[in-house]
């Protein structure tokens, strides 16, 4: 699995005009997902999500996590990020997860957090979503669960 995240003061993503998922201050989450990636991968990206130490402290040092802070969490289900630009001008798709198994584990992470009492909104799985947010920062991280970067 592999994931874009960006610290923010706000974030929301719309379908067809209505609002489906809007967060304060929290973290935006862009989610991919490959056909090898299972639960383990899941429960790894999540926590690691949660306990990234990517909020300042009172001395301005990145110090505090999502649940320190009490932030919240919006998860974007988004399979471009295993687009592979290497060859030619037209990103292959083909390292992204077919949408059921796809969509089965982006549905487990946003269960997943909730769990961990982390209050977590969401986009809508292969929805043409318009994502709209306030940077903070900019503080914008990339991570992937077999640990490739």
């Amino acid at each position: 699995m592999r994931a874009v995240i960006q610290r923010v003061k706000s974030a929301e993503v719309t379908v067809d005009g209505a609002t489906i998922g809007k967060i304060g201050q929290g973290i935006l989450v862009f989610l991919g997902v490959a056909d090898e990636d299972n639960e383990q991968d899941m429960k790894y990206l999540a926590d690691k999500i949660i306990g990234l130490r990517i909020f300042e402290d009172e001395n301005e040092k990145m110090n505090l996590s999502l649940q320190d802070v009490g932030g919240s969490l919006l998860i974007v289900s988004q399979f471009t990020l295993y687009g592979d630009c290497r060859k030619g001008r037209r990103p292959s798709f083909d390292g992204a997860g077919k949408p059921d198994h796809a969509n089965r584990l982006y549905e487990e992470m946003i269960s997943y957090c909730k769990q961990q009492n982390v209050p977590t909104e969401h986009g809508q799985f292969a929805a043409d979503m318009q994502v709209t947010l306030q940077n903070d920062g900019p503080v914008t991280l990339m991570l992937d669960s077999k640990k490739l970067f």
